[in-house]
């Protein structure tokens, strides 16, 4: 896999693309995203979709139609043909705040990447989601700010919740009650560990930085 990052924009309501794409890095317009790109100055290498939310087909090499009907979304199909391109880290902005089950939609896409030894990060107005499968996410030091977990698995078991203001150890979470949400960083390295199962995680923006590689 690269070591860059892909960077997908879809067509949900646009909170700020924050991001500036090295060299090795790869840049996806999913339908309607490749407006946000261009408004942002950002060049797309790859334009995926129908193009139902555009409203028209760019007229260039690298664009990737798609029919209307499909099994896929425009987003599940973007992500793809990242991982074709070799990237195992995902970016995902504007893909929130739009219809909601779209938005349902792209979190579990998130699962679909952590449950393959990927990892995705979606981009919200003021938060993040991304997702862990039998794994660890560790923070560096983060001075406060909300985190909740939730476990996207029907039960998520062996989930250790360390140096939050709530802790968990060897705890079973189901995806039928919310235990996990609304906990908080305290100002100390953390971390969300679970043994069997999907959790997802949500944090403030810009805490995606401080997650130890």
């Amino acid at each position: 896999m690269k070591k860059g990052i892909c960077y997908i924009v879809g067509a949900g309501e646009n909170y700020g693309l924050d991001f500036e794409p090295e060299k090795e890095d790869f840049v996806i317009a999913a339908d309607a995203g490749l407006r946000y790109l261009e408004e942002s100055g950002i060049a797309a290498d790859l334009i995926v979709g129908d193009f139902d939310t555009l409203q028209y087909i760019p007229q260039r090499e690298n664009v990737l139609e798609l029919p209307a009907e499909k099994d896929d979304t425009d987003m599940a199909i973007a992500i793809k043909e990242g991982i074709r391109a070799g990237y195992s880290v995902f970016h995902i902005y504007c893909g929130t705040g739009g219809r909601i089950d779209h938005t349902i939609a792209n979190l579990q896409m998130l699962a679909y990447l952590s449950e393959r030894g990927m990892q995705g990060f979606l981009f919200d107005r003021e938060s993040v989601f991304t997702a862990v499968t039998d794994g660890e996410l560790c923070f560096g030091r983060i001075d406060a700010g909300y985190v909740s977990v939730f476990s996207w698995s029907e039960k998520s078991a062996g989930v250790y919740l360390r140096k939050l203001k709530y802790e968990l150890h060897d705890a079973v979470l189901t995806n039928s009650f919310p235990l996990g949400v609304s906990n908080e960083f305290i100002g100390k390295e953390s971390s969300i560990a679970v043994g069997k199962g999907t959790l997802l995680v949500n944090f403030p923006r810009g805490a995606e930085k401080k997650i130890k590689r």
